[in-house]
């Protein structure tokens, strides 16, 4: 096991009392249940009210942020149009292929940080102003971080064009040096504007002066030891700050924002070829001196100082513990892995880092009641434990309409997920049964290849027939076609259903040949063959003669198989007795038609053996 970092950060939660009352929680997917409990195993306390609520732990809140929901989309995108062009990244296309994915991440972060930006400024109430400018300056170090990974990881810039990124990288994340320029710049007379001596340069300047620069650092390190400028102090600090001079830049200190401006502008003036392997040395004494021992270092520093020592794991483990959230960790690990620089690198539990991380932003995706369909492709580009992952999510989706259960199935089926599709379709089958859709829940525990649900829901449908003399939803039932054969009761269900159409189309022979089938192969319900039995009764009763004497001996043992079984029924039971002598006028009658019929057809048989 690796040692923790730190100590976990504490969450109090409101109105419960830990140090009085033990606490009892149960785990979820992507939350936590957490209530107060009266047990105390060592000592019988008084009974006392305590706090009556359930607390839900949610640890993925910023899904549930309206605005975060923009960046989860529109990174979505980017990710997979990045898996999906994979094989097309070859050669010299590569990297500025990924160059441009990576900056079409950084458009979607700066994007949400403007827009959130805007909400924070129209927000009613303070304290919701405040939590949206903290995300505003949040997503601002995710941009900044980003920025500096894409210029050290991915660009991979050398030594000369180093500085170029680097002074773009601060212009475009300090905005005191470009709106100061522009105060500046835009009065009547500039060189007499009272911050025209606070100006670093503006960029235009400061890239002439890159190039010129041994050539200016010559004239400027001559100037100053002949004291050409003894006589201005301005010209004289402006000669020690393009000679690089720590101690006169230290002097601006309130012009640089932070310890990373006055490292790019420290290396503009002091070695503007400086080669990448470098950095970290002019990095380290930079923060040190701008600090000066005053405070420590903050969580963003530390992780600036890991890029500037190329030390990749080191920045991704700092963010994990910075960042409230698993998406910057996900998609900068994903990119980079792709830019080839992770493969050495694999976790003592198993799946790599890029999965690992991507398995976590998919979970917390997954709590959420829209984005999960988001997590699913992220799940589906995790090759080692990805497909495991999304079928223990998938089942724990609350299936609240059937449009989303249909979509949910969708991706099931997609994906050949056998059990988790028959879990599915068993689910909205018995919430179709609570519903009595009758006609629904038949259909899914069909998709569901059930055979013991189907059986049960076809019996409803029989009993439903004994009830109410008719069949709902027929349509599906007339349509059953090979799937009636999923089980007897079901194939029962289709196969009565088509004696009834038949009958109905006057068809009587081939009628009584179903009917007697039905009865003789043993997948009728014994329960049900009185009703089949009475179903005869129109038959017998036709002028010609349906049913032949060896059908007529074949009925009359059923109905007396079925009477020899019937149970005999003692006691003073009034609706049990009228039961009774309804089945009893039921069998004398079949026995009477059954008679009439047997005489008529073995008359009818025998005049045609004479003939």
């Amino acid at each position: 096991m690796e040692e923790l970092d730190g100590e976990p950060t504490v969450t109090l939660i409101p109105g419960v009392n830990s140090r009085k009352h033990q606490m009892c929680f149960d785990w979820g997917p992507g939350e936590m249940l957490v209530c107060e409990t009266s047990f105390n195993k060592k000592e019988k306390s008084e009974m006392v009210p305590s706090c009556p609520f359930i607390y839900i732990i949610r640890k993925d809140v910023d899904v549930y942020s309206q605005v975060l929901r923009k960046l989860f989309n529109e990174s979505h995108g980017i990710f997979v149009g990045l898996q999906r062009i994979e094989e097309e990244l070859t050669g010299k296309s590569r990297k500025s292929q990924l160059v441009r994915v990576s900056k079409n991440y950084r458009s979607v972060i700066r994007a949400c940080m403007e827009e959130m930006h805007q909400v924070a400024i129209a927000a009613k109430d303070p304290a919701s102003g405040r939590q949206f400018s903290s995300q505003v300056s949040i997503l601002s170090a995710m941009e900044l971080i980003w920025n500096l990974c894409e210029i050290l990881f991915i660009e991979v810039a050398p030594a000369g064009p180093l500085l170029l990124h680097l002074l773009d990288w601060v212009r475009l994340h300090v905005c005191e040096v470009d709106s100061l320029s522009a105060d500046v710049l835009g009065s009547e007379n500039p060189s007499k504007h009272e911050s025209f001596w606070n100006l670093p340069g503006n960029t235009q300047t400061l890239t002439e002066l890159e190039l010129k620069w041994q050539h200016w650092h010559e004239e400027c390190e001559r100037y100053l030891q002949d004291c050409t400028f003894a006589s201005n102090p301005h010209l004289e600090s402006l000669c020690k700050i393009m000679l690089g001079d720590e101690a006169a830049l230290l002097e601006q200190k309130e012009l640089l924002s932070n310890w990373y401006h006055f490292l790019v502008t420290r290396l503009l003036y002091s070695n503007p070829t400086v080669k990448p392997i470098d950095l970290q040395y002019y990095a380290q004494s930079s923060l040190d001196l701008f600090l000066g021992g005053e405070s420590s270092p903050e969580p963003l520093d530390n992780i600036l100082m890991a890029a500037f020592e190329f030390d990749i794991h080191q920045v991704i483990k700092e963010c994990s513990i910075a960042l409230s959230n698993w998406w910057f960790v996900a998609h900068l690990t994903d990119l980079l892995d792709h830019c080839k620089l992770l493969q050495s690198h694999n976790l003592y539990f198993g799946s790599n880092m890029r999965e690992f991380l991507l398995l976590e932003y998919a979970s917390g995706l997954f709590a959420h009641p829209s984005l999960w369909q988001l997590g699913v492709d992220y799940f589906d580009y995790c090759p080692e434990l990805g497909r495991v992952s999304l079928e223990l999510h998938i089942e724990r989706i609350p299936l609240n309409t059937e449009q989303k259960a249909l979509k949910v199935l969708r991706i099931c089926e997609q994906r050949q997920m056998t059990e988790q599709v028959r879990s599915i379709c068993k689910i909205l089958a018995m919430k179709a049964v609570r519903n009595n859709r009758l006609g629904s829940a038949l259909s899914w525990s069909i998709r569901a290849k059930d055979a013991a649900f189907a059986t049960l829901v076809s019996d409803r449908f029989l009993r439903d027939y004994c009830e109410r003399g008719c069949f709902s939803d027929l349509d599906l039932i007339d349509n059953l076609g090979p799937a009636m054969m999923l089980s007897d009761r079901l194939t029962f269900l289709g196969k009565y259903r088509e004696f009834h159409r038949v009958y109905g189309e006057k068809r009587f022979a081939d009628a009584a040949s179903l009917l007697l089938s039905l009865m003789t192969s043993q997948i009728a319900p014994r329960s049900f063959w009185m009703t089949l039995l009475t179903d005869a009764l129109p038959l017998l009763e036709q002028k010609q003669v349906i049913f032949s004497a060896e059908q007529t001996y074949e009925l009359m043992q059923c109905l007396e198989d079925l009477t020899s079984g019937r149970p005999v029924h003692g006691g003073p039971d009034t609706q049990q007795c009228q039961d009774d002598d309804i089945e009893t006028t039921k069998v004398e009658m079949l026995r009477l038609a059954l008679a009439r019929n047997l005489a008529r057809a073995i008359i009818r048989e025998g005049s045609l053996e004479g003939s």
